[in-house]
């Protein structure tokens, strides 16, 4: 018999806490309305990896999935080290007296937060992609690199 009577007092408090509802608005309403949506908060943006590092895992490991807590630790991980080497970089423009942030600050940081092996194959990689993107955008590359290219071409053309 107990049980039912808690029921019966969970009811009557839920009667003492039902709220009215809302009257239907209209569309001269909405109208009016229209000023207070200036006002509204945005919706904060969360900012993650989490869909490159499942793109790259897909790359690595297509048979293998990941749960919500490794994407969280990765992710946490990501952050971790970009702000290191952004914090590294930043201090070595100090240094260097120089107000511009470049891809070498970024490489020399990147060496010296990264151990050994890690350094060269992240380097590597960071090369590699900047050299895609810059050929891609069609942004000219730098005098050095422009030269290298050049004598590479020549070097291919006298070859055949």
């Amino acid at each position: 018999m107990a049980p039912a009577t808690k029921k019966t007092e969970k009811s009557d408090k839920q009667k003492e806490t039902k709220k009215p509802k809302a009257p239907k608005t209209t569309k001269a309403d909405k109208a009016e309305g229209e000023a207070d949506d200036d006002k509204k908060k945005k919706k904060s943006r969360h900012e993650s990896y989490s869909s490159y590092i499942y793109k790259v895992l897909r790359q690595v490991h297509s048979d293998i999935g990941i749960s919500t807590k490794a994407m969280s630790i990765m992710n946490s991980f990501i952050q971790d080290i970009f702000e290191r080497i952004a914090n590294e970089a930043a201090q070595l423009c100090r240094v260097n007296g120089t107000k511009t942030l470049s891809s070498r600050e970024i490489q020399t940081a990147v060496r010296l937060i990264l151990p050994g092996e890690l350094a060269k194959h992240a380097v590597s990689e960071g090369t590699k992609a900047v050299t895609k993107y810059q050929q891609s955008s069609g942004k000219p590359l730098t005098k050095k690199r422009e030269k290298k290219e050049k004598k590479e071409k020549t070097a291919e053309k006298s070859k055949e």
